[in-house]
């Protein structure tokens, strides 16, 4: 049943009493401890990640660090494939399993992520060697290190799948720790290739420490059996996640060829100072959705106030960091942050603030699909979102450069965000409509009916 506004289950005046309720509840505080590890444990990557982008921008320049840049959404790329079938449906399916089914289900799918590392890695060291140049070295090195990262976040993911957050973050740190003199000695040679193999030997040490932690061998042969068990979501999942990451690469390619290099730094710049807010919004992107899932296996009301929490909280989060930047950041510390790119990046913080918020709203929809296990509704918002994303940041290229990229991106994230929100209350009317008339029947966990 739905109410006037056609939200399930008919009790809209009761939505902030139940809201209070959610929130107080001892499931919650509890979902609120496994949140904080996702928390710390994004806070950490991203200060790696910020420890990264800060060193190339002040040793290497605009240029350079575009070049850096490119490589960096590439990698993107193929974390979020490797995601999309390997720890996406890990997620989802195995948030509550037994010790032995999630160890048996982390075997092949820490074994799918290395195989496509592997595969992936060979094919950028091969175009890089084609390409040549300084261009060319940085894909050669970012191929060399794909393996060690697309397992290492096979770890990360395992972790949260079984409310362990507090493993990731332990893996992370050891990242952070081995950064700290893999960009010392990047540093002295001062070259896009070196930065890219210090950033990635420094995560392969972190990748390998999550084999003392996790006690699991990837199976490379299991990989196979794992997207035949899983190719219902893992497919959907795979092509959703390329088209967001594609839609980014091929943004920043396209403003590269338009607008030149500098621009590319100078966008990448900018979401670099919304490095805090993103570690907010990541962090809690890792744990969502198995948290999302527990809240559906208590009602489909307590998973749409989950995702409406997840969604406007961190939209918040997004407008008070970017109000920071805006008003409270001095341009002399701003520069002293990126150096060179601080004022052409500067000019981009408002509409790159205005795209998050969005953004933000929709990742609470998000997470409430992937609960469900909606898919192919997941997948159609997707696919108009990178589609808007991609179009607007082309458009915007052409028309005024980098700044006209930003503002063309954050209209078209602020334009399609509310589809997700539309295709969540669709499949959550489906889902009420197909739960069990016999009260000890279970419903399906993962909604992977709902398509």
């Amino acid at each position: 049943m739905t109410d006037e506004h056609g939200w399930p289950d008919g009790r809209a005046r009761r939505d902030w009493r139940a809201l209070c309720l959610l929130i107080v509840s001892r499931p919650v505080r509890a979902a609120a401890g496994r949140l904080s590890w996702g928390l710390g444990d994004q806070a950490i990557s991203s200060m790696t990640n910020f420890a990264v982008g800060v060193m190339v921008a002040r040793s290497l320049g605009t240029t350079a660090f575009g070049i850096f840049s490119l490589a960096w959404v590439t990698y993107a790329v193929i974390l979020n494939l490797s995601r999309g079938l390997a720890t996406d449906p890990l997620m989802v399916r195995f948030n509550d399993a037994s010790s032995v089914s999630w160890r048996a289900a982390v075997r092949q799918s820490s074994g799918t992520a290395l195989v496509i590392g592997m595969g992936t890695g060979a094919l950028s060291v091969l175009g890089g060697l084609l390409a040549g140049g300084v261009v060319g070295a940085g894909f050669v090195a970012l191929g060399l290190i794909l393996p060690a990262l697309l397992l290492q976040d096979s770890w990360r993911f395992a972790f949260f799948a079984a409310g362990q957050g507090r493993k990731a973050f332990v893996n992370d740190v050891i990242w952070a720790a081995a950064l700290a003199p893999a960009l010392y000695l990047a540093h002295l040679h001062g070259t896009v290739f070196e930065f890219v193999l210090a950033w990635g030997a420094a995560g392969g040490v972190a990748a390998a420490f999550g084999f003392l932690q996790v006690r699991v061998m990837p199976s490379l042969s299991g990989a196979g059996m794992w997207l035949r068990q899983q190719r219902d979501l893992g497919s959907r999942y795979m092509i959703e996640n390329l088209c967001n990451s594609t839609a980014g690469q091929l943004r920043m390619y396209g403003l590269g060829a338009i607008a030149g290099l500098a621009a590319v730094g100078a966008v990448r710049g900018a979401v670099l100072m919304l490095g805090p807010f993103l570690a907010v919004l990541m962090g809690l992107a890792l744990v969502a959705v198995p948290e999302a899932a527990r809240m559906l296996r208590r009602s489909s009301r307590q998973l749409l106030l989950f995702c409406l929490v997840l969604g406007a909280g961190q939209a918040v989060a997004a407008l008070c960091w970017g109000l920071v930047l805006l008003f409270l950041l001095p341009d002399g510390a701003g520069r002293v942050i990126l150096g060179e790119v601080w004022d052409p990046a500067s000019a981009l913080i408002l509409p790159v603030t205005l795209e998050l918020m969005a953004a933000s709203l929709a990742t609470g929809a998000a997470a409430g699909l992937r609960a469900l296990g909606a898919a192919s509704r997941s997948l159609r918002a997707q696919l108009t979102s990178s589609a808007g994303y991609l179009i607007g940041g082309l458009v915007g290229a052409v028309m005024a450069g980098a700044l006209g990229s930003a503002w063309g991106v954050a209209v078209a994230v602020l334009l399609t965000s509310s589809l997700w929100w539309m295709e969540l209350r669709a499949a959550l009317s489906a889902w009420t409509t197909r739960q069990p008339a016999d009260p000890g029947q279970q419903p399906d966990p993962t909604g992977s009916r709902i398509l």
